[in-house]
């Protein structure tokens, strides 16, 4: 056993994870991570102290025996930090403990529950919507004025429009992710792709009484990029600074060479975003306003789906805003090189 202890430190700097070797209660030998996580000097401390959880104490006690894949703790290292704990009897009767990380594979599960929760709402409330119209229509079709029979069928029509623009930007969001590892390298013209994106939005600007301020700097570098994903990034964009941006005011795009890279900015002069939202606007569904986002037609994956395209690029997405002043969405995509075709 004393040959075992003595190499123990040696061989536990082996491990990636937290890890350490205890013995009659007590830490014998832990390795840099451990003493990272649990503190410096726990050596010959009670391992009850340095792990003070339940479940691990227990599983000490039974010396890892008939606990299958570990024991899951939390709080250690900080409040929102999962670990697995796994303890190996050796044969010298000491116990090997180690601490795997799961914090992010945790929050990875989380935001997979959270999306099908949010996904499943945004559908079910124009569902429901859908459901009761109809049903109203069927079943009461001879005591409706023909003025109300069309305003019922507006609603489904809008509220049908709305389920199909979710399921869209789903299955949207679902193809970039996929790609996301294929980095784009063909050269594509970002001015082109501009005026293509402000002819779409062309009408809604119409309708609000908006306009577009186009910058664009002389001799633009073409960018490395997926001329159909940074299409719909421009689409995003740019409806939603009419969306938010207040009527009549403009909406300017800028487009500037800066070092290697491109900086596309799209502004709007709408109600901002405080600064406690910003960081949270690019999640999935996430909302600053609820209601008024649904009202105008929001499904809350824009934003989303700009900053995956944005990753798939290896680009920078940065967002300032000011309330009661408007919001500037600021994109930095890499210049194509001299041999990209």
């Amino acid at each position: 056993m004393a040959d075992l202890v003595a190499d123990a430190p040696a061989l536990l700097e082996g491990l990636t994870e937290a890890a350490l070797i205890a013995s009659c209660g007590r830490v014998v030998a832990a390795n840099s991570a451990a003493h990272t996580l649990l503190g410096e000097g726990i050596e010959g401390v009670a391992v009850a102290d340095v792990i003070s959880h339940p479940a691990a104490i227990e599983a000490l006690e039974r010396g890892g025996r008939d606990w299958g894949e570990g024991v899951e703790l939390t709080g250690l290292g900080g409040s929102r930090r999962h670990w697995l704990m796994r303890v190996a009897l050796l044969s010298d009767g000491t116990s090997l403990v180690r601490l795997v990380d799961r914090s992010e594979a945790r929050a990875a599960e989380q935001m997979r529950v959270d999306f099908v929760a949010n996904a499943s709402h945004e559908l079910r409330t124009p569902l429901a919507t859908l459901i009761g119209y109809t049903e109203t229509l069927r079943e009461q079709m001879g005591e409706i004025d023909p003025a109300t029979r069309a305003k019922f069928l507006s609603v489904v029509h809008d509220e049908a429009r709305r389920m199909q623009r979710v399921v869209e930007d789903l299955i949207s969001l679902s193809r970039i992710e996929a790609e996301k590892f294929t980095t784009p390298t063909k050269a594509i013209g970002l001015e082109l792709l501009i005026d293509q994106a402000l002819e779409g939005e062309r009408r809604t600007a119409e309708e609000r009484g908006s306009v577009f301020i186009r910058n664009l700097a002389p001799h633009l570098p073409r960018i490395a990029g997926d001329a159909g994903q940074i299409l719909q990034l421009l689409d995003n964009l740019l409806s939603n600074a009419l969306r938010y941006g207040e009527p009549g005011t403009p909406v300017a795009v800028t487009a500037v060479s800066e070092g290697p890279m491109v900086r596309l900015s799209i502004s709007d002069q709408g109600e901002g975003i405080a600064p406690e939202h910003i960081a949270r606007v690019t999640e999935r569904f996430y909302r600053v306003d609820t209601s008024r986002s649904r009202s105008l037609g929001g499904t809350g994956l824009g934003l989303s789906i700009v900053k995956h395209i944005v990753e798939r690029h290896r680009g920078r997405l940065s967002i300032d805003s000011e309330l009661g002043k408007g919001t500037t969405v600021h994109v930095l995509l890499p210049a194509a090189g001299s041999d990209a075709s």
